[in-house]
């Protein structure tokens, strides 16, 4: 069951004291736990960069308490945006704009663009409303690893670097937002997430493009990021067993699949994912980091579906494995 805390109007004070001080507060969105400064501080968004050890030219997320707002940080709003702010806000999707020109560019990562989102969150919500204001919040993990899906997460991962953490239990969604572009009058992807694909092009009647060399830099799209220490491998549902026979060979090994360890299977963890795809993403990275810390020399995951609804999942495990080991068995003739 999905673990609901709802902080006190004294701790969401504490944590508006906190950002107004220029300091950085951890708080719940709906996707993952969020790393928030205040956005329209300098001092407090290079923090946030220190504290995630996060490459200064790597844009943020701005978090907004509604709509309107839109008008404040983004200097042209596009029909196109209003519909989708009015068809998924608040929620898991972000829409990169024109940034307006008293926008920090160290929130764009030097770009003339800014990400913005409304969380639906009722946590972030309560502290959005307090602040008053807006709050840059990337995830609040080392940069390149898993993202936090709890505040014990957070704890894990930053330890001192966050000076307060409003604790309201476990994400629903599980993996970060949706982040959408817009060139001549048409949507374009740039990360996947719980908003998919087909539901953007269904609320805009056109259809989605592809991303280009040219589209914005975004959060998330690094070649190699939402990774584990143990080194992770995505191998087919076919290939699994053979390939767990041969990597076993070299050391302890924990599988993350959708179905139970077949009995004539040898492996010091194996663990089983949600069937589902929204249920799978809740559970994706708090399962990982309990992988993570087994002692293995390796991670195998299952491949999973491919199909839309799976898009962001596979996004993400791609992401964070090397390469792939069915792959190189090709290469080497193995």
């Amino acid at each position: 069951m999905l673990e609901q805390m709802d902080p006190t109007d004294e701790q969401i004070e504490r944590a508006v004291a906190v950002l107004r001080a220029g300091n950085l507060v951890a708080f719940p969105t709906e996707t993952v736990y969020g790393l928030g400064a205040d956005a329209s501080n300098v001092s407090a968004i290079r923090k946030v960069f220190a504290a995630k050890q996060r490459p200064v030219n790597h844009p943020l997320i701005v978090h907004l308490a509604d709509t309107e707002a839109l008008k404040h940080w983004a200097s042209v709003v596009p029909r196109e945006a209003w519909l989708l702010a009015e068809t998924f806000w608040p929620g898991p999707l972000t829409m990169v704009l024109p940034r307006a020109a008293h926008v920090p560019r160290e929130l764009t990562g030097g770009q003339n663009t800014i990400a913005l989102r409304v969380p639906s969150h009722p946590v972030a919500r309560r502290l959005l409303m307090a602040f008053e204001g807006a709050l840059a919040a990337p995830s609040a993990n080392r940069f390149g690893r898993l993202s936090p899906t709890s505040a014990v997460h957070v704890r894990e991962e930053l330890g001192d670097a966050v000076d307060f953490i409003l604790d309201g239990g476990d994400c629903p969604v599980g993996i970060e937002s949706t982040i959408v572009a817009f060139r001549n009058s048409q949507a374009v992807v740039l990360r996947p997430g719980a908003v998919t694909a087909d539901q953007i092009g269904e609320a805009l009647q056109s259809e989605v493009v592809a991303p280009t060399a040219s589209s914005p830099r975004v959060s998330g799209t690094l070649p190699s990021h939402y990774a584990p220490r143990t080194p992770l491998k995505v191998v087919s549902a076919d290939n699994l067993e053979e390939v767990l026979r041969r990597e076993s060979a070299q050391g302890p090994v924990a599988v993350l699949a959708r179905r139970g360890r077949p009995e004539h299977t040898r492996t010091t963890l194996w663990q089983v994912a949600p069937d589902d795809a929204a249920g799978y993403a809740h559970h994706l990275y708090s399962l990982l980091r309990r992988i993570d810390g087994a002692g293995c020399h390796l991670i195998i995951a299952e491949a999973v579906p491919d199909s839309p609804e799976w898009t962001a999942i596979r996004d993400r495990l791609m992401r964070g494995s090397v390469e792939d080991l069915e792959v190189a068995a090709v290469a080497t003739g193995t």
